[in-house]
């Protein structure tokens, strides 16, 4: 036998009897990071509320793991955002509302991964200013971006896309996948689609989805807020009375006024075939609601279903384009070796307390639907009610490549939590919210939860404090903090949001400087 194959030969031998050492120098993961916008998780049918299907989401849990207790650390878009790219809070990481500038030079996970050997791709909604940093390719949503025929900033120039915006970012994915990928490399993949984010146009083929369907409101739909203080009560994001005639309930002409709404402008974006099939669906049906002259209950239930069908026609979408990513890893073998992580830039409000949007600190908007399947380390069929954050997900991509994490990186590696070999957790998450006064007029605010309770403290033009006890009012209707019976309970949230706020950084000094800045813009 020639020498050398001979050497071969034993190092093979060895390594067959000795399977620790074949992990020594494990292949790195592939990672996918699937990310929607505004997706409650009670729009999961993993999640068990019943509202609509969701299979091919559902399969990503059913094949690996489902957070109960997933949250966000400020409950907006950008800069939710931020924080799932530098695994630091807003307050440090700079982008703490929807307007102030993100600084792109600061370290993100992408960026690290680049560095150790990752080929890394970004395709969709960041919704963060300036040029992607970290990204061997990007094709980017310029801001919200549009639902039909969008344009895209790729790798800084910006093209226009005729079709769907969810079909062309699935699309797009999977092209990448395909033919651009360098396949001797691990790769980190951003998957990001623009819905189900306002104002919910749904694509062609789903037009119709849902209108046999009467959906019923959540049971605290006519929520009258009492017991709480003034946040709730001056918000302004009530289905019922908030939303937009044109913009969100698809009128072109107010139908109390006459007036033409934003509705027309936009859809000068569609195709002449595009708008026939759209004013197809729409325009029998809104004849139909000005003939029936609704009023009262009736009037706030037609309001919430036009709401909740349009928002779930979008989600089917985001969920085909999921099946077909998962498709494409299963017969490429990739299936095996690579990370894929689902989940939304925050949660959202679906009537609960008759809203729509997020921004409170409220469990449907601070809830963000999380699930994760790898098959090398997590089990299938596992769950989990760990108080995981969008903090959390920079650190646990490096951990998985095998890099450290920056030192400035404020979140933790949940992998040894979902592998199961190390069940230990925080106890209590950190939430923060700053965009006020503003759209929907959510009042500035901090908090603290564990698993348990929750203590929230609204500031600048009022100073107030709300305590809820999860475990007996699950949706939030009875705010207990002047209650005698939950006295220590209060002082132990207080210390524990003292501390919280002190591990982090936080503090009412930097509260004052982004109000400063917010109203200095």
């Amino acid at each position: 036998m020639n020498y050398r194959y001979f050497v071969l030969f034993l190092g093979l031998l060895v390594l067959a009897c000795n399977p620790d050492q074949q992990e020594e120098n494990p292949e790195p993961p592939n990672i996918i990071f699937i990310m929607s916008d505004d997706h409650g998780y009670q729009a999961i049918s993993a999640y068990g509320h019943g509202i609509n299907e969701t299979p091919n989401i559902d399969r990503i849990a059913d094949e690996g793991i489902l957070f109960n207790r997933s949250t966000v650390t400020n409950s907006i878009c950008a800069p939710s955002r931020a924080v799932m790219l530098t695994g630091k809070h807003s307050f440090v990481n700079g982008k703490v509302d929807n307007l102030q500038p993100f600084n792109w030079d600061q370290p993100n996970f992408p960026k690290v991964l680049q560095a150790n050997g990752y080929q890394t791709a970004m395709i969709g909604k960041i919704h963060l200013d300036g040029l992607p940093q970290g990204f061997d390719y990007s094709m980017v949503l310029p801001g919200q971006g549009h639902y039909y025929n969008p344009d895209f900033i790729v790798n800084g120039e910006r093209k226009r896309f005729p079709g769907y915006v969810t079909d062309i970012t699935t699309d797009q994915t999977l092209k990448w996948l395909k033919e651009m990928r360098n396949p001797d490399q691990p790769f980190c993949l951003l998957y990001h689609q623009k819905a189900p984010h306002r104002n919910w146009k749904p694509a062609e083929e789903y037009l119709t989805l849902y209108d046999d369907i009467t959906f019923d409101p959540p049971a605290n739909f006519y929520d009258d807020y009492e017991g709480r203080g003034s946040a709730a009560k001056e918000q302004e994001m009530e289905i019922v009375r908030d939303m937009r005639w044109g913009h969100d309930m698809k009128f072109v002409v107010n139908p109390y006024t006459g007036d033409t709404t934003a509705l027309a402008g936009q859809l000068k974006r569609l195709s002449a075939y595009q708008l026939k099939n759209w004013k197809a669906a729409y325009d029998p049906k809104n004849e139909a609601f000005v003939k029936a002259d609704l009023k009262g209950k009736e009037f706030a239930e037609w309001k919430f279903n036009r709401y909740i069908r349009d928002y779930l026609r979008t989600i089917k979408s985001v969920d085909d384009g999921v099946g077909e990513l998962l498709d494409f890893l299963d017969e490429t073998g990739l299936a095996e070796n690579t990370i894929v992580v689902y989940t939304s830039d925050q949660g959202f409000y679906l009537g609960e307390h008759g809203w729509f949007d997020k921004r409170f600190m409220y469990e449907e908007s601070f809830r963000t639907p999380l699930l994760m399947r790898y098959p090398k380390e997590i089990k299938a069929g596992t769950e989990t009610d760990a108080l995981v954050q969008n903090l959390d997900f920079a650190p646990t991509f490096l951990d998985y490549a095998g890099i450290e994490a920056p030192e400035e990186m404020q979140g933790e590696s949940f992998r040894d939590l979902v592998s199961g070999e190390d069940p230990s957790w925080r106890d209590a998450v950190y939430y923060t919210y700053y965009e006020y006064p503003a759209e929907h007029m959510v009042k500035r605010h901090h908090g603290v939860s564990t698993e348990r309770y929750k203590l929230i403290h609204f500031y600048y033009d009022v100073d107030e404090w709300e305590l809820y006890d999860l475990q007996e009012d699950p949706r939030e209707m009875n705010n207990v903090y002047d209650d005698p019976a939950y006295v220590e309970v209060q002082e132990q949230m207080h210390q524990k949001l003292d501390s919280i706020r002190a591990e982090y950084g936080d503090s009412d000094e930097l509260d004052q400087k982004f109000l400063d800045a917010w109203l200095n813009r």
